[in-house]
């Protein structure tokens, strides 16, 4: 501000920031008005003259375009007294939408089909809400749209009308519309393209102007071209965050080694997948005493490199975090940081974050200390390795790691230790299957292949959750604030469900009334290895809320832990950059500075956000390789297992859990069925045959739709037990 207070400028224009014309004065008004106002209403609550108005009109409507005023029939209300919800509108497959409210203390508000209006999945939308309940969501109508999710939408070309015009769908499922798009290039049914939506020409049709042709439709490495283009993905770092990775240095020099611990010396090893590129965590342990442990968990110092609003912070602070593709990856920083000076390659001397703890023999942590230091890792191991070595005993590969095998047993020890403690206190571990895309030097699908989980998987994890609460209980007590990574209590509404369905599927699986942590671990416990598995697993997890980050601690539901932060991976997650900004400032780095509650809500707001992008686009590209990869096996029988019964049929989870397809009850033409709803069952009206959840099937594969991202189902002859 170059203002000095006590003088004034003549003829001063208002502006949004000063004077009797400011959002902030605007506000005020309807505040403690009654009633909505009109702009001469406002112009005369504020004493505003005839030169005022442009400027008027101008601060209006940059409140509606904030959503945080509505214009109706000429006049001006405020949002929160006139029963309006800002937020994001999610619709579902089945054609309902619900918005997501900005106002985090507000629950999500239901939208009917009828009531969507113009806009689509993904707006910044305002919601009327039309009706209140107690029990469950109140319902809305959306009444103006202030932002579009997309500017730009990816599309599949369907046919041409002549003339250059071609109608497309858009490639997003939950987008029920058609789009006009005239174009001189020539284009072919099948194919994807990157359009700019423009007018509404029809209440199903859009006007659509051609931006990209991305290539055929049956091509991997276009499908993930739209994924990322629909979930809005950076694939491109701009040149200012380029050029200052670019004057970062090959190597640490000397200079950065100064008050740093050197621990080049110790056995410090990295553990990932076989494919992976950047590895910002490494670990060591050793024994202490006669049968004590001490864990050495070091982690990339990447707020050495990457400065507090720096271009590459920026752009960080965008992204969020790293996105994970099948042929592809789009890292948070460049890869000059994320592949090489901050990836903790072997025998290479690398900055980390430095977490010792010591553990008694059963594992109880003890004391625990945090420095910035140096290493040098001694090995770049797989998980695969150690499963050969460690848990097979596979005499070729023990040798093959024999220099860091002793220091790798001892580890084993420690982790099975901290691995009971988890359990003891009541830590919930889900089977869930992951998926591995496989594919050839064409980049075509061979195969889906679910993703082998074994205790070398363990191991590393058992380290990195004890390094990410030491460092949450330690900045929790040093004062500066942390980013905590919280997980609330289960829907209590979906428990009662759960525990409703148990008791009427099976009385051996029973929950109580009201459920604690150590009832829900003992009941995946006892459905391991029986029938029940799946069906406990798939609605035991549907019961579970969403884990996300905040700057109050409400602790980690799923893990037991009272205390929990994401520290372990500064390389992909924004979140842990900032709690090692913390945790520095707390160890009297006077160069870190510290974030206000404000800006730490912020943040956490940002990474949320962009955690939900990444996991929607991750989700997606899965769902599209495998109706890719079984639009080439129609005909064939796959056993499956039925994940949710409707009222017009069943969805059935093929591939170990890898993608879903529909048996149809049209299909079934054996008997008539019911829909047991509280039961969540079919039952053959005069066989009494019943299909429910958690039912092994065979089937056989009928048809695959990627527009829709579905595949076709039927049961096989006696393919139903």
């Amino acid at each position: 501000m170059n203002n000095v207070a006590g003088k004034k400028k003549k003829k001063q224009r208002p502006s949004q920031d000063a004077g009797p014309l400011s959002e902030k004065s605007v506000l005020a008004v309807f505040r403690q008005g009654a009633r909505p106002m009109t702009r001469a209403d406002i112009g005369r609550a504020l004493g505003l003259k005839k030169r005022d108005r442009p400027a008027l009109r101008q601060t209006l409507k940059n409140l509606v375009d904030q959503g945080r005023l509505i214009k109706t029939r000429g006049a001006y209300g405020l949002l929160d007294k006139m029963r309006l919800v800002t937020g994001r509108l999610e619709v579902k497959r089945s054609g309902v939408g619900f918005v997501v409210p900005e106002d985090s203390r507000r629950k999500d508000l239901f939208i009917s089909e009828k009531d969507l209006g113009d806009a689509w999945h993904g707006d910044r939308v305002v919601a009327a809400v039309v009706r209140e309940h107690r029990r469950k969501n109140n319902e809305g109508r959306i009444v103006r749209v202030l932002e579009r999710g997309r500017k730009s939408l990816t599309a599949r070309v369907v046919r041409g009308l002549g003339g250059g015009a071609y109608i497309c769908r858009p490639t997003d499922p939950l987008l029920g519309f058609g789009m006009a798009v005239e174009t001189n290039e020539k284009l072919r049914p099948g194919q994807v393209i990157l359009a700019v939506p423009g007018e509404r020409v029809e209440p199903h049709l859009w006007e659509a102007r051609l931006e990209k042709v991305l290539g055929n439709e049956n091509d991997l490495s276009v499908q993930e071209a739209l994924v990322k283009a629909t979930h809005q993905v950076p694939t491109k770092f701009p040149g200012q965050a380029l050029d200052e990775a670019a004057a970062l240095p090959e190597q640490p020099r000397e200079e950065d080694f100064r008050d740093r611990r050197d621990l080049q010396h110790l056995d410090f090893v990295t553990i990932d997948g076989a494919t992976a590129k950047d590895f910002d965590d490494a670990v060591f342990v050793e024994r202490r005493g006669k049968q004590g442990y001490r864990l050495w968990v070091a982690i990339a110092d990447v707020s050495h490199y990457v400065r507090p609003g720096s271009a590459l912070d920026q752009e960080a602070y965008e992204r969020g975090n790293s996105y994970y593709f099948p042929l592809s990856v789009e890292p948070m920083f460049p890869e000059k940081l994320s592949n090489g000076l901050c990836s903790l390659n072997p025998d290479t001397p690398r900055l980390v974050m430095g977490v010792s703890i010591d553990y008694s023999g059963r594992g109880e942590p003890a004391e625990a200390e945090y420095f910035p230091a140096v290493i040098r890792s001694k090995a770049r191991l797989t998980y695969g390795q150690i499963k050969r070595a460690l848990l097979e005993k596979e005499p070729a590969e023990r040798d093959r790691i024999r220099h860091v095998l002793p220091m790798l047993e001892v580890a084993e020890e420690l982790a099975r230790k901290i691995k009971s403690r988890r359990t003891e206190r009541g830590s919930l571990d889900f089977d869930l299957p992951e998926a591995e895309v496989q594919t050839d030097d064409n980049n075509r699908i061979t195969g889906l292949q679910p993703l082998e989980r074994h205790f070398g998987h363990q191991l590393i994890e058992e380290f990195m959750v004890a390094a990410n609460e030491a460092v949450a209980r330690f900045l929790e007590s040093a004062g500066p604030g942390c980013l905590y990574r919280i997980h609330p209590r289960p829907d209590v509404e979906k428990l009662e469900r759960l525990a409703k369905v148990l008791r009427r599927t099976s009385p051996d699986l029973a929950l109580p009334e009201r459920p604690g942590i150590k009832d829900l671990q003992a009941l995946l416990a006892k459905a391991e290895s029986t029938e029940w598995t799946f069906l406990v697993n798939r609605l035991l997890l549907r019961s579970m809320m969403q884990a996300q980050y905040a700057p109050e601690n409400e602790g980690h539901y799923g893990l037991a832990s009272e205390s929990y932060c994401h520290f372990t991976s500064p390389i992909r997650r924004y979140a842990d950059l900032v709690v090692h900004r913390l945790l520095k400032s707390a160890l009297g780095d006077g160069k870190q500075p510290v974030p206000n509650r404000k800006r730490l809500r912020n943040a956490a707001d940002q990474v949320n956000s962009r955690e939900r992008r990444a996991t929607d686009a991750e989700r997606e590209i899965h769902r599209r390789a495998a109706v890719l990869y079984l639009g080439q096996r129609t005909g064939e029988r796959f056993r499956g297992v039925i994940s949710s019964v409707t009222d017009y049929g069943f969805r059935v989870e093929l591939l170990g859990g890898l993608t879903e397809g529909t048996v149809r009850l049209s299909t079934l033409n054996d008997d008539y069925y019911a829909y047991w709803r509280d039961r969540e069952i079919l039952v053959g009206e005069r066989t009494g045959r019943v299909f429910r959840l958690g039912q092994d099937v065979e089937v056989v594969l009928e048809d695959v739709r990627l527009d829709m991202l579905e595949a076709d189902l039927r049961l096989a002859d006696g393919g139903g037990r």
